[in-house]
């Protein structure tokens, strides 16, 4: 898998990336947008809502017959899709932390979703499975 990152990595990034995890590629676009931008600290604070039904994640695509949540004007809780983002902006903020960067400041400067491989699933149904590939790079805030 070719990378093709919106920032150039350099001594003050880190970076985490999930290979084939087993979520939506819609429902991980929009939460990578929700992310992109944000302070780590906000944005697990923002998963670990969605995560709880607390606060819904805005969707700006893909929101056809989507309910009006509060806040914001469609949105959904796409828990299992934040689980896996989380877990991959912490292992993200470990690899800071082990460079030697300063976790309080970090930025989310790269959040991307890409298609994954599909997969046959097996039974009498013979549906395709979920993939998505994430792709996060963190970086140290200038203060």
């Amino acid at each position: 898998m070719a990378y093709s990152y919106s920032t150039k990595i350099t001594e003050n990034c880190a970076k985490a990336v999930g290979l084939s995890l087993p979520i939506s590629l819609k429902k991980s676009t929009q939460v990578c947008q929700a992310v992109r931008g944000m302070n780590v600290q906000k944005a697990k604070k923002l998963l670990e809502d969605a995560i709880t039904l607390k606060k819904a994640i805005p969707f700006t695509r893909y929101n056809r017959n989507v309910a009006h949540k509060a806040g914001m004007a469609a949105g959904r809780f796409a828990v299992k899709t934040c689980e896996e983002i989380l877990d991959l902006l912490k292992s993200a903020e470990a690899n800071a932390q082990f460079k030697g960067l300063s976790t309080g400041n970090l930025i989310i400067r790269h959040a991307s979703a890409q298609k994954g491989p599909t997969t046959q699933k097996y039974g009498r149904q013979r549906t395709k499975t979920k993939r998505a590939h994430i792709e996060l790079v963190l970086e140290e805030a200038k203060k």
